[in-house]
C-alpha cells in the first residue's frame, strides 16, 4: 500500500469517527454575565422552547450552547439546587400524552 493510499484510508476513517463523536457544551450566563452553569448535559429539557424552561432555572439568564466541548471538561453548577433538573425530570417533565391539552 502506498503512502498516499494509507493517508487516504486514515483520513476517511477519521472522518467517519468524527461525525459520530460530536459533543456539546451548555453554558448558562447569569444576568450579570457570570457563568453559573457549564456542562455537557443541558440544564433544561431541550425538547421544549427555551423561553419556557430557562426562567425556571434562573430568570434573566442566557443559555449558550456549542458543538465545541472545549472547557466543558470541568463542570460548573452554581444554579439553585433543584433548578438544573435532568432532562425529563421535574419540573421539566412533560405530562403524559393523554393529559396534554
Amino acid at each position: 500500500m502506498t503512502l498516499s493510499a494509507k493517508f487516504a484510508l486514515a483520513l476517511s476513517a477519521s472522518a467517519l469517527f468524527s461525525t459520530t463523536a460530536s459533543a456539546a457544551c451548555y453554558l448558562v450566563y447569569a444576568p450579570d454575565g457570570q457563568i453559573v452553569y457549564r456542562d455537557a448535559e443541558p440544564p433544561v429539557d431541550m425538547s421544549r422552547p427555551l423561553h419556557q424552561t430557562m426562567p425556571s432555572v434562573m430568570p434573566g439568564a442566557r443559555l449558550v450552547f456549542s458543538s465545541d466541548s472545549y472547557g466543558c471538561e470541568t463542570p460548573i453548577n452554581r444554579l439553585a439546587k433543584g433548578s438544573a433538573a435532568g432532562v425529563g425530570e421535574p419540573p421539566f417533565a412533560r405530562p403524559a400524552r393523554a393529559d396534554r391539552g
